[in-house]
């Protein structure tokens, strides 16, 4: 089963990877979006991918124009 901290850390890692991949956009709102992902994700019976799948979420609550320019 997984702890508290190992989903903590998780979350932090998955944070500091898309503000690296996102340095135009706040902090906060990064945070925001990766906090938000895991709340839909916690439950996952499968947690192997979890931290992937939290990213991918992450990245769809951040702002659309920031989406296109991913794109481009």
């Amino acid at each position: 089963m997984t702890t508290e901290s190992e989903d903590a850390l998780t979350i932090r890692h998955v944070a500091e990877r898309l503000i690296k991949t996102h340095p135009q956009l706040e902090a906060g709102l990064v945070q925001s979006s990766v906090q938000t992902a895991y709340e839909e994700l916690r439950y996952a019976r499968v947690r192997t991918y979890l931290p992937v799948l939290m990213e991918r979420r992450a990245k769809d609550l951040l702002p659309p124009d920031e989406q296109a320019e991913r794109h481009s």
